[in-house]
């Protein structure tokens, strides 16, 4: 089974229901390709592009959380919805694939921190503060390392409040030291990166904050994407250099998988405005994806990649499910 910690197929299922019109997208689209990748429990987080005002940002965050109720209800005979531990006993026994609603950056909040609880009632358990900019409550990873700011300290303190896991995909350098300070014994995770000393880039952590995240008890999700990757390795071979590099660092018992699979969104959807944040190098396109491995349907291969790397049985099974459905069971309660 795979536990994949971050796939924003969100933005393609409300987008071919609000714009398109089409009835039953989940159905049709995304979950014959986790069925056929056996993907047993996806985060599912909404992700809004940062160029859009915040009025029209909480608008377009809330139609993305109205599409995952949807395909909840319309598949409630394969789909369960996790909000707590107890919601992981029918994906682990191979009942229902479980998905998990997620935040990528908060900028649909403005500048208010009321609307965690509104995303918290509607099943949101897992939050990153930023997607690569600077918003009003910290910095994300293109800025030059600042942290929180007062609002972002109160967002912090509220979400642990009100048992959200913290993500610190998409952190600045000083972003990810402040939130580890400051949320000490909550939960936190990095949903999706790589490791800065295999390929170097802002969005990879270095082997300190890999450090830093496993004695805060977290665990790090390899983000399956080239710009993570490395362009030049974009293989199969280059995602187990990330999974072994990260596992030597961390322990193989804190490394899972956090797929980021963009290649079909950008298949399926307009293209957004390119970006502008400088972290995307010169030829790559989110279009593009890993060689055998990009989508949730080619998860066999990375499974085939490992066992003909020498890993062994039980080592495959943690990082590609084990690591995170622990994590989870011991973060939701």
């Amino acid at each position: 089974m795979i536990a994949d910690g971050h796939v924003d197929l969100l933005m393609e299922v409300a987008y071919r229901e609000r714009r398109l019109g089409e009835t039953n997208v989940f159905a049709e689209t995304w979950l014959p390709l986790l069925e056929r990748g056996g993907v047993g429990l996806q985060v599912c987080p909404i992700y809004v592009d940062v160029t859009v005002q915040p009025e029209g940002s909480l608008r377009e965050a809330l139609s993305m959380a109205a599409s995952f109720q949807r395909a909840l209800r319309e598949n409630d005979d394969r789909l369960v919805q996790v909000t707590r531990a107890s919601d992981l006993d029918a994906v682990e026994s191979g009942e229902r694939i479980g998905l998990l609603l997620s935040l990528e950056g908060v900028e649909c909040f403005g500048v208010e921190t009321w609307p965690a609880d509104v995303f918290h009632a509607l099943g949101v358990r897992m939050a990153g503060l930023t997607w690569n900019r600077r918003n009003a409550f910290a910095d994300g990873a293109a800025e030059d390392g600042g942290g929180l700011s007062r609002l972002g300290r109160e967002l912090v303190d509220h979400l642990v409040a009100l048992g959200v896991i913290l993500d610190l995909a998409h952190a600045s350098h000083g972003l990810f030291a402040e939130l580890l300070d400051r949320a000490a014994g909550a939960p936190i995770l990095c949903s999706h990166g790589g490791c800065r000393s295999v390929h170097e880039t802002p969005r990879n952590l270095d082997d300190d904050q890999l450090r830093a995240l496993a004695d805060a008890d977290g665990v790090f999700g390899l983000m399956l994407h080239p710009i993570a990757i490395g362009p030049e390795r974009r293989t199969i071979d280059g995602v187990i250099d990330h999974l072994e590099h990260a596992a030597s660092v961390m322990g193989i018992e804190r490394v899972c998988l956090g797929g980021d699979f963009t290649r079909r969104l950008w298949q399926a959807m307009p293209p957004p405005p390119e970006p502008k944040d400088g972290l995307m190098p010169p030829g790559l396109t989110p279009g593009l994806g890993i060689e055998g491995l990009a989508g949730p349907e080619e998860y066999p291969a990375l499974v085939e990649g490992l066992e003909r790397r020498g890993w062994a049985a039980a080592d495959v099974a943690s990082v590609t499910s084990g690591n995170l459905l622990r994590f989870l069971r011991a973060s939701l309660g």
